[in-house]
């Protein structure tokens, strides 16, 4: 098998991160192929022997392996999450720097390797890590795909699944704008099935309009509270990771909260942020405008701002 029919990934850093994803991937027999590169590549070794000694008891026979750049040249999806990780009371924006230089030293050989699939990008603060990722490519922005706000969203889904006592996945709110402190839930489109968030909340007892805004306001600290436990946060992102894999090498056409570039929708140019978006075999396929509120395009505006001045300020 090739091309098309065979699925494959190289996967560009094996911390926490990267290896939740592995794993998800291998539980969820999401891909043929998994290729494993680290700037240290007995680690990368080791992660690919751990990995393989779980195939057994897996649904599928991923071929799993330490590689390098040439590996790239047949990837249908090179995924990144190489790069320094959040220290506890250190902003997303702050680890900036020191990771550009970081993709400089990766993406060169990735794409003097001649790969021609999708990037997905999830090294933080992932808005800019994925511009930086565009701009250096020169790739079409539909196949340059931050993680965004989908693991921001998961939280949402969750906790309001919780505290209505419904299934989170009957839950449809979105988080919206930078993965990181300006991100927001426009809640005019937030709704329980097909029932607005609004209506729900009038009709439980004891729920009134700051319990939502509380809910976003834990959605928003939930990364700083589980870096300050147990110093890193792996597991959630590595199953969006896994969840958007799947609706690209699915073709699913599924709305997910991914980091994409606009270009004039909600009145926005040149910025990655989250925002609903189709994903599907070509990568983006779309994005979705959401008839927001003006208060929350206002939001999505300084959220837009925040996210262009850190990439001015890079210079």
């Amino acid at each position: 098998m090739k091309g098309s029919d065979r699925r494959k990934i190289v996967l560009v850093g094996t911390g926490m991160v990267g290896m939740s994803y592995a794993f998800a991937l291998l539980n969820q027999n999401l891909c043929d192929e998994l290729v494993l590169i680290d700037i240290n590549k007995k680690k990368a070794e080791g992660e690919a022997m751990d990995l393989n000694h779980g195939v057994a008891f897996s649904g599928g026979n991923m071929e799993i392996y330490a590689g390098n750049y040439e590996d790239c040249k047949d990837a249908d999806l090179v995924v990144l999450t190489a790069g320094l990780p959040q220290k506890e009371g250190q902003t997303r924006l702050e680890l900036l720097k020191e990771n550009r230089k970081i993709f400089r030293s990766i993406l060169n050989p990735i794409l003097e390797n001649g790969f021609q699939g999708i990037f997905l990008v999830a090294t933080n603060p992932v808005d800019i890590m994925a511009k930086i990722v565009y701009e250096i490519s020169g790739f079409p922005p539909e196949r340059v795909i931050g993680t965004g706000t989908a693991l921001d969203t998961a939280r949402l889904r969750y906790l309001l699944g919780e505290k209505f006592m419904i299934d989170p996945r009957n839950m449809h709110a979105y988080v919206m704008g930078e993965h990181g402190d300006s991100e927001f839930v426009p809640w005019s489109q937030a709704m329980m099935s097909t029932k607005p968030i609004f209506d729900l909340c009038s009709e439980t007892e004891g729920c009134h309009f700051q319990e939502l805004l509380e809910v976003e306001e834990e959605v928003r600290m939930a990364a700083y509270k589980i870096i300050e436990a147990k110093r890193a946060t792996y597991y959630g992102i590595g199953m969006a990771m896994a969840r958007i894999t799947k609706a690209i090498l699915g073709n699913e056409h599924s709305v997910l909260t991914v980091s994409a570039l606009l270009r004039g929708e909600y009145g926005e140019k040149d910025v990655f942020i989250g925002i609903p978006c189709v994903v599907n075999r070509m990568g983006i396929g779309r994005i979705i405008e959401l008839n927001l509120g003006s208060e929350e395009k206002k939001r999505l505006h300084m959220s837009c701002e925040t996210l262009e001045k850190t990439y001015r300020e890079l210079g």
